[in-house]
């Protein structure tokens, strides 16, 4: 069934996105703050508004997809006067737990459903409309919000009430951002020992060292042609972004008072490898960091 949908953020993910529900058969009407995203919203068939809450009005479901926390409450909050009684709103950023519930109480008292539903998948996953969404809310919002998810992924689980999507993203990545440096160090080792790229990740890719930093996000060139290695580390998914989630993920641990002392190294490593310039390169690129000879490359 097709549905009119107000997104709002045409970045990197937000733009192939909004470009996937134009295919599903909905009508999208989208905003950003960028020129370049709004003209390539157009070409995917995006009509383009010139403000956030000119996209919510009339729409039966609003995407948000923003850089961070603060943005998502700015945005929810501009566009609650012009949101229809019955509409789901969809925050599919990746933000921190507190702003997440924040952004459902601003509508918890008008019959307006509410997701925080981030994604997995990085920009290959939403040009190729195959991202896994962890959502939170109630569950007569999620049965709502599926269908629209389902154009745009490949898997959407309900993690539990408002802000566990963001809590399973942040747990998540940190697993990601932890295991994306014992891969580089395995192949940083495996090279001193004067071991092939191709002989470690055919052993590891099949043994107990098998996890998706290796078998899809190799962080060397050939055994995965299709990982960012092959193409001198163009993101996929930026270093400075992985920084972002790691960081999340230790706010929430000093909150929690959980013990995380992995995900905080990890953290400190993605920290240096971006003031030494290299947010820009995908997070797998951190093996250059780990070699030592290829720090300022």
């Amino acid at each position: 069934m097709s549905s009119s949908i107000g997104f709002i953020g045409l970045g990197n993910m937000g733009g192939p996105m909004a470009a996937n529900l134009v295919k599903a058969g909905h009508t999208v009407t989208g905003f950003d703050l960028v020129p370049a995203a709004l003209e390539a919203a157009k070409a995917a068939g995006v009509t383009v508004v010139d403000t956030a809450a000119d996209a919510a009005a009339n729409a039966d479901v609003i995407v948000t997809m923003l850089p961070n926390g603060r943005l998502v409450l700015g945005v929810w909050q501009e566009i609650a006067a012009h949101v229809k009684p019955g509409a789901l709103i969809v925050d599919s950023s990746t933000i921190d737990v507190d702003s997440a519930r924040k952004a459902h109480a601003l509508f918890a008292d008008r019959g307006i459903h509410t997701l925080d539903a981030p994604v997995s998948g990085g920009t290959v996953g939403a040009q190729a409309a195959t991202l896994t969404f962890m959502a939170g809310g109630s569950a007569e919002a999620f049965a709502r919000g599926e269908p629209i998810l389902a154009a745009m992924g490949k898997r959407a689980v309900h993690c539990g009430d408002a802000g566990s999507g963001q809590a399973a993203k942040i747990c998540n990545n940190m697993i990601l951002g932890i295991s994306s440096i014992a891969v580089a160090e395995a192949f940083v080792l495996g090279e001193r020992l004067g071991l092939s790229h191709e002989a470690l990740f055919n052993v590891a890719s099949t043994s107990s060292g098998q996890c998706w930093a290796l078998t899809t996000n190799c962080p060397v060139p050939g055994p995965v042609p299709t990982s960012p290695a092959n193409r001198d580390y163009k993101p996929g998914f930026a270093a400075a972004l992985m920084l972002k989630d790691m960081k999340l993920s230790q706010d929430a641990a000093l909150a929690t008072g959980a013990t995380t002392p992995l995900g905080a190294h990890a953290t400190q490593l993605f920290d240096l490898f971006d003031k030494l310039g290299h947010g820009n390169e995908d997070f797998s690129a951190i093996i250059r960091f780990l070699r030592g000879g290829d720090l300022l490359k």
